[in-house]
């Protein structure tokens, strides 16, 4: 526009050919837009819509696809007569367009100038896609291990990736305790990675050359329990054809990890607690004493306090398993993380996993992954990436597939406000979770300006906000 007159590609196109709707997308001030807007309404009987896209600049190719292809998603139907004007902009939105046009919108291209006039463009190749899932390229044997989802075996504390001040204490915590001979208690949801801090800590202690023996207590038959635990001899009872060691014996020198550990008997939990006192245990069938020396590790997600209160679990048992205690946050809580979470998962999994090799993921998709609440935590997110990958078709997993990857609980998804106060939570890490969630949109929004982000929250200023930034790991 120059002195009140249209001039320019735009202008140039509108004068010659007819169209029921223009939509424009801009990165220049809101008032010469406002004004040009309001000139061109003046000479052309369509309507026409302007959008700001947010650039960080006019040559990021990522910031301007992503713009280009969210404008064409909102208004292109099926039945749309789609035409797209080249000649504005830089080569690299030019590039763009073009990308776009020759695969997802299929359209008419134009270019224009004052001195050429109008003219359709005729771009003489094809661009186009196999769809051919990555599952296809896996054997029986390699889905099954994608199935198993475990631990490493050799998992140390340097396999526990994080970025977030909150972690990075457990870990330090955790190494401190590894070089102890005290009994640790790991609190934490299903999926927060207990087994793997668990691991970490045999690995990095004296015994890491011994057993490492992992039981599931929720899993123990009431019938089998004795045996599972201090083994019988030949002809205990039924069935039982052979000696066979039990888990106290598999773990002498070793370390006895005990999952679900909330979920033992009463009954179970004495004889427990006789071996935890004098390391002595005898064999079903048997009358000789047996000893072992094992390190004990328990994990659970119930409030083990809340249970000794109810009467449901023996505090004489908690207290002398709950010396050195690790409460793992729950992956909701650590959006500082989740990005960095996400692009160290997709490269140490694509080691093991060939269907994971080349494959990245779109800004988009990580935003569909921070907004989702992850109730299976690490192990969901595992689970979730590596069911996007499969499906993907191409090796960037976008939006809409890391949408169709997610598993949404109906029901399961609790309300800040609806925590059961019962169960194990930490008040400051919800809260904590409430200002990470509103601080990431906020940065987001603003393109990083913390200034901008301090006053739209009400911090005093951006130093405070970058101390909390700092605190939550963001």
């Amino acid at each position: 526009m120059s002195d009140g007159l249209l001039t320019g590609p735009i202008w140039e196109t509108v004068k010659f050919e007819n169209f029921d709707v223009i939509e424009l997308i801009y990165n220049y001030s809101e008032d010469e837009v406002r004004a040009y807007v309001t000139l061109l309404s003046q000479q052309v009987k369509c309507k026409i819509n302007a959008r700001k896209a947010n650039l960080s600049s006019p040559i990021d190719y990522e910031d301007i696809y992503i713009a280009a292809e969210q404008l064409l998603k909102d208004v292109v139907q099926p039945d749309s007569d789609l035409s797209i004007l080249l000649s504005p902009g830089t080569p690299t939105m030019q590039a763009i367009w073009v990308l776009l046009g020759k695969t997802l919108f299929p359209c008419t291209f134009y270019q224009a100038s004052k001195e050429q006039g109008i003219e359709a463009v005729n771009i003489p190749f094809k661009v186009s896609a196999e769809y051919i899932p990555a599952v296809t390229h896996l054997n029986q044997s390699e889905l099954s291990k994608l199935a198993q989802l475990e631990a490493p075996v050799d998992s140390a504390f340097d396999d526990i990736i994080t970025i977030g001040a909150d972690i990075q204490t457990l870990k330090n915590q955790a190494q401190i305790l590894a070089q102890q001979e005290v009994p640790v208690l790991i609190y934490g949801e299903s999926g927060t990675g207990k087994e793997m801090f668990a691991r970490a800590i045999h690995n990095a202690s004296a015994r890491k050359d011994k057993p490492f023996i992992a039981v599931n207590c929720g899993a123990f038959p009431s019938e089998l329990i004795d045996s599972i635990l201090f083994g019988h001899k030949r002809g205990a009872f039924t069935g039982a054809v052979t000696d066979k060691a039990g888990v106290f014996e598999q773990a002498n020198n070793g370390t006895l990890f005990l999952d679900e550990f909330g979920e033992l008997e009463p009954a179970v939990q004495v004889r427990l607690l006789r071996v935890l006192q004098d390391g002595k245990y005898t064999r079903l069938g048997d009358s000789d004493n047996q000893s072992s020396d094992f390190r004990l590790i328990t994990a659970t997600n119930k409030n083990l306090m809340h249970e000794v209160a109810q009467g449901r679990f023996r505090e004489d048992l908690f207290y002398r398993v709950a010396i050195g205690v690790l409460q793992l946050p729950p992956l909701r809580s650590r959006q500082g993380d989740l990005d960095f979470l996400v692009d160290s998962l997709m490269k140490t999994m694509a080691v093991e996993h060939c269907v994971l090799q080349g494959k990245n993921i779109s800004y988009l998709a990580k935003k569909v992954i921070k907004q989702h609440k992850w109730p299976g935590n690490i192990r969901e997110l595992r689970a979730t990436l590596l069911r996007a990958a499969l499906w993907s078709a191409s090796d960037c997993i976008d939006e809409a597939e890391m949408r169709q990857a997610l598993f949404i609980m109906d029901g399961k998804q609790e309300s800040l406000l609806d925590r059961d106060i019962h169960q194990d939570f930490d008040i400051h890490h919800i809260l904590s979770e409430v200002e990470s969630y509103y601080i990431v949109q906020a940065l987001e929004q603003t393109d990083g300006n913390k200034s901008k982000v301090a006053r739209l929250l009400g911090y005093n200023n951006h130093q405070t906000l970058s101390n909390r930034l700092k605190k939550l790991g963001i």
